[in-house]
């Protein structure tokens, strides 16, 4: 398998639930200046979306989409425990999850990466940001992980877009000790550390 990443990107989820998982993955870089690849692909011509991850699979097909992503690979790996099994209510809950994560939090920040953005904006999608984080610091304030005990692909999601906090040196979790909390104990499991090394992300 082969996922198209830029480093620190939401592709970095993938990433880290891959190394989770033991898999072994192939890694190429997307410039998204020139939106070619390290390999030398055009990457539009693969993905006509324009954004990472990708995930090519052995026979060729090609699967697109963090939330997507994550589970298929868990999934390939299920003694890794990184997922409930298909069909049960806890697959459900981490679906729901994911999808949390994808519509709350990854996209609010959309525009925070964006220079041209003014400064009303900033200010709404801040705030908006600190209301959506609310319930899920009251989670992580009562376990470890957003399901419980056991790290899961919502985890690896929620850490990789709540990093970007930092990126953007965003006062977001001054207010959040659980949510911090937690960003310090997923930056300390050794698949994270490998995937963000890979990635040139820490040394």
């Amino acid at each position: 398998m082969k996922l198209y990443y830029m480093p620190g990107a939401c592709s970095l989820s993938p990433h880290i639930v891959a190394r989770e998982a033991g898999l072994d993955l192939e890694l190429d870089r997307l410039d998204h200046a020139s939106m070619r690849t390290a390999s030398g692909e055009d990457y539009r011509a693969l993905n006509p979306k324009g954004y990472v991850p990708a995930l090519r699979l052995d026979d060729g097909d090609l699967l697109t989409e963090g939330p997507v992503i994550v589970q298929y690979l868990a999934d390939q790996a299920p003694a890794a425990g990184l997922i409930p099994a298909a069909g049960t209510r806890a697959r459900y809950h981490v679906q729901e999850m994911l999808s949390y994560i994808t519509s709350e939090l990854h996209k609010t920040y959309s525009p925070l990466f964006n220079p041209a953005s003014p400064p009303e904006l900033r200010a709404e999608r801040i705030a908006y940001l600190q209301r959506r984080y609310a319930p899920l610091e009251e989670r992580l304030a009562a376990q470890p992980y957003l399901h419980g005990a056991q790290f899961q692909v919502s985890d690896a999601y929620l850490f990789v877009v709540t990093h970007w906090a930092r990126a953007l040196r965003l006062e977001l979790l001054s207010a959040l000790p659980a949510l911090q909390a937690f960003q310090q104990r997923v930056a300390q499991r050794p698949a994270v550390q490998a995937a963000m090394r890979a990635e040139g992300l820490i040394k």
